[in-house]
This record gives structure tokens, sequence and C-alpha cells, in this order.
């Protein structure tokens, strides 16, 4: 186990946070529309990647707490990004389900993002793309963790 206290093991830490947030402000400003928060859209690539769920199972996966989801899931129907449908079996409850405006919009989003990586990445030399490319995987596994 890498001693995350001190020296390079603490410095590599250091160096990967602050590379993710700069990465990650850049990125959002690839964004395809600029009327939606950054939280509009986290919820619906959740959606996307996690299929139809309650506001409950949203707040939880976003980490917020329910009457924030529940705004949140009022301002994307509202936007008819989102509908909301009973639930199979309980009826006090609603499943919320990602309209195809937003499976277009999320595609139209993440191809342009991509593209800006892209972009990036052109200037990278062979060595340092391949370490990249081997680094993907795990910075996804620390996405989900």
């Amino acid at each position: 186990m890498p001693d995350l206290t001190h020296g390079d093991d603490a410095a590599a830490v250091n160096s990967l946070r602050s590379a993710v947030m700069r990465l990650s402000r850049r990125l959002k400003h690839q964004r395809v529309d600029e009327s939606l928060s950054p939280t509009e859209m986290s919820v619906l690539g959740t959606l996307a990647r996690c299929g139809s769920a309650t506001p409950g199972e949203l707040a939880r996966k976003e980490h917020v707490q329910p009457p924030s989801m529940t705004r949140i899931v009022a301002l994307l129907e509202g936007k008819g990004l989102v509908s909301l449908e009973p639930h199979p079996e309980d009826r006090r409850q609603k499943v919320v389900t990602q309209t195809e405006t937003a499976e277009a919009m999320l595609e139209e989003s993440r191809r342009k993002r991509n593209a800006w990586l892209a972009g990036l990445v052109e200037d990278l030399d062979e060595d340092e793309w391949a370490k990249l490319r081997a680094a993907a995987p795990v910075l996804e596994k620390l996405a989900h963790l």
C-alpha cells in the first residue's frame, strides 16, 4: 500500500487531484446546453448510465438530499428532459426516466467533449498517450468508488 501522507506518493496524489479538478472544470465549459447546471447534467448522466430510478435513488447516487433531488427532477421535467411515471410496485413513489430529447442532448454533449479531449491528446507524444490510455480504466474505477 502506498504511503499517502508524505513523499512521492503524497506528491502524486496532490498532482492527480489538481489535474483532475482543472480538467473537470475545463470539460464543464464544453457543455452543449448552457441552460443546464452541472448537477442537472450529472443527473441525466446517471439516468443514462444506470437507467430509470426513483428520486430517492437518484439522490443517493448523486450525494444530494432528497428534497434537492425533487427540485432538480422538477426542473428537468419542466425542460422536457425527464418523465415521471408511477412506480410499478409502490404507487406513493415515482420513477424518473430520461426522454429522447435528453438522450440526444447527452450524445451531442459527449461528442463535443470527446472532440475537445481528442484535440488535447493530439499534443501528446506516443509514450504519453500510451500511459494515458493505460490510466483510463484506473481513473474510471476511482470515479465509481
